[in-house]
C-alpha cells in the first residue's frame, strides 16, 4: 500500500520509539495536548470535580476529531484512554469526593462507541469481505441488549451495553481498514511499548508507595483484602486500571509485543513491566501469558524461534534478579507455587464450587436474562466466569452465534501464513488466544480485557486480509 504525504504525516514515517515527539500533525497533537494539560490543572489545582463531566465530554470531542482526521492517532489514543482513565477517576475523588459510578469512566467506551461509524459505513458489504463473523457477534449483542431491556433495568442493561458493545466495534474497524494494515501495526506496538513503560512504572510506584489517591480507591471500593493492604508493599498492583484482573491482560498483551519490538526501549519497559505483571498477582493473566507463548513461539519460522529465544533469554536476565530481591520474592512466590497444588487454592475451590452450583442452571438459558443480568453466586463474583456470563446473558440463542463467530475468525487466523514471517501477526493471534483461554475464569469479551481480544482478533484478521490481497 502506498501513503499519500498527509497520511505519511499522520501515520507516521519514522519507525523509532521517539518519533511522536516532533508533534505532528500539529492540530491533533494541539487537541491531545490541551487536554492533558486541563486535566492536570483541574488536578492541580484542586478543582477536580469539574472533569466529571468535563473529561469524557473533551476524550469524545478529541476522539471524534481523531477519527474524522488522523485516525491512526485515534487508534493510539483510544487505548490511552482505557489505559489511564482509571487512574484519572482516582485522582478527581481522592480531591472531590468518593463517586461510584463515576461519569469520568464513560470516557473510555465513549470514544470507542466513535468507530461505529465504521460499522455502519461497511456494513451493506461486511459479508463479502470477510465480515460474517462480526455480524454474529453483533446480532447477539444487540439480541441480549433486548432481552435485557424486558428483564432487566435500564441502567444496568446500558451499562452492560457499554461493556460489551465497544470491543467489539473497535475489533471491526481495525478490519474493516485492512488496507491500512502495516500502519495500524506500527501504531499498536508503538502505544503498546509505551503503554508498558508507563504502566509497568506507575505498578512498581505504586506497590513500593501507595500513594495516597490509590489507598483512598482501595479503602472506598474493595470491602476485603483481595487487592491487598492500603500500605506501601501490600498493594496487589493493579497500576492506571481498576483492578489487577484487567491489567495483567494488558500487560500480557504488551509483554508478548515486546517480543517482536527491536527498540531499545524495550529493555527497561521490559524490567518494570515483568515485576508489575507478576505484582499483580493475577494468575490468569500469567496463566494467558504462558498460552500465549507457546502459540507464539512454534509459530514463527527457525531463525525468527532463535530471535525469540535470545530475547527471551535477555529479558530473563533483567527480571529474575529483581523479582528475587525481597520483598518482591515473597508476594510473588506463593502465588506461583499455588499454581501446582489447587487442593488448597481457596480461589480455585471456590470457582469450582460456584460452577457445581451455575452450570446446569446456565445450561438451561435457552433464550438468556438479557444484557445487565448479575450471576449471582456464594463462591463466584460477577466477573469469574466469561462462560457462565454468556449464557446468563445471551442464553442459547445469543451464545451461540457470538461464539461462532469468535470461531470463526479463530479458524481464519490459523488457516493463514502470515504468522510465519510476521511476527506482529503471530502475536496479535498468540495474545488473542491467551485473552479467550481464560474465558472460564474471567469476563474476557467485555471491558478493557475484551479490549485486548477483540482489538488483536481485528488486526489478525486485518492481517489475515491484507497478505491475502497481496498475493492475490
Amino acid at each position: 500500500m502506498l501513503l499519500n504525504e498527509q497520511q505519511r504525516v499522520s501515520y507516521g514515517d519514522n519507525q523509532g520509539s521517539f518519533a511522536w515527539l516532533r508533534f505532528r500533525p500539529a492540530l491533533a497533537w494541539t487537541s491531545i495536548l490541551g487536554l492533558v494539560l486541563i486535566v492536570a490543572l483541574a488536578i492541580l489545582a484542586g478543582v477536580g470535580s469539574l472533569l466529571r463531566l468535563l473529561y469524557p465530554a473533551g476524550v469524545t470531542a478529541v476522539g471524534l476529531l481523531l477519527y474524522l482526521r488522523y485516525p491512526l492517532l485515534y487508534i493510539g489514543f483510544t487505548w490511552w484512554i482505557w489505559f489511564l482513565t482509571p487512574l484519572v477517576r482516582r485522582l478527581i475523588d481522592q480531591q472531590s469526593g468518593w463517586q461510584d459510578p463515576s461519569l469520568v469512566l464513560l470516557a473510555p467506551p465513549l470514544v470507542t462507541l466513535i468507530s461505529a461509524v465504521t460499522l455502519i459505513r461497511h456494513l451493506p458489504g461486511a459479508h463479502r469481505q470477510g465480515g460474517l463473523p462480526f455480524i454474529l457477534c453483533f446480532s447477539s449483542v444487540f439480541y441480549g441488549f433486548l432481552i435485557g431491556l424486558v428483564q432487566n433495568s435500564l441502567a444496568g442493561t446500558i451499562v452492560a451495553l457499554l461493556n460489551w458493545l465497544p470491543p467489539l466495534l473497535f475489533g471491526f474497524h481495525l478490519f474493516a481498514h485492512w488496507q491500512q494494515y502495516p500502519v495500524y501495526r506500527y501504531t499498536i506496538q508503538r502505544t503498546f511499548l509505551w503503554g508498558v513503560l508507563v504502566m509497568g512504572g506507575y505498578g512498581v510506584w505504586q506497590y513500593l508507595v501507595a500513594p495516597d489517591w490509590d489507598r483512598f480507591w482501595l479503602t472506598n471500593a474493595v470491602d476485603t483484602n483481595v487487592f491487598g493492604y492500603a500500605e506501601p508493599l501490600g498493594i496487589r498492583v493493579w497500576s492506571t486500571m481498576n483492578s489487577p484482573q484487567p491489567f495483567a491482560a494488558v500487560m500480557m498483551a504488551g509483554l508478548i509485543l515486546l517480543l517482536s519490538n527491536r527498540e531499545s526501549l524495550k529493555f527497561a519497559a521490559t524490567g518494570v513491566g515483568y515485576l508489575s505483571f507478576l505484582l499483580s498477582l493475577a494468575r490468569s493473566g500469567w496463566l494467558s501469558w504462558v498460552a500465549g507463548l507457546m502459540l507464539y513461539m512454534p509459530s514463527l519460522k527457525s531463525h525468527l524461534q532463535v530471535r525469540l529465544l535470545i530475547t527471551l533469554m535477555s529479558m530473563a536476565l533483567v527480571v529474575v534478579p529483581l523479582a528475587s530481591m525481597e520483598p518482591l520474592a515473597s508476594e510473588i512466590a506463593p502465588r506461583l507455587e499455588s499454581l501446582s497444588n489447587t487442593q488448597e487454592d481457596g480461589s480455585y475451590q471456590a470457582r469450582l464450587e460456584g460452577y457445581n452450583e451455575l452450570l446446569g442452571e446456565a445450561f438451561t438459558e435457552g433464550i438468556g436474562r438479557g444484557l445487565g443480568v448479575v450471576v449471582e453466586s456464594e463462591y463466584l463474583g460477577s466477573h469469574d466466569s466469561g462462560i457462565l456470563t454468556m449464557l446468563f446473558s445471551l442464553g442459547w440463542m445469543g451464545t451461540i452465534p457470538y461464539a461462532t463467530g469468535m470461531f470463526l475468525i479463530f479458524f481464519q487466523l490459523f488457516q493463514g501464513a502470515e504468522a510465519r514471517f510476521d511476527t506482529f501477526a503471530s502475536a496479535a493471534r498468540a495474545i488473542a488466544f491467551g485473552i479467550f483461554a481464560q474465558i472460564g475464569l474471567n469476563v474476557s469479551m467485555v471491558g478493557v480485557v475484551g479490549m485486548v481480544l477483540w482489538g488483536f482478533l481485528g488486526v489478525g484478521l486485518a492481517a489475515s486480509r491484507y497478505y491475502a490481497h497481496r498475493s492475490a
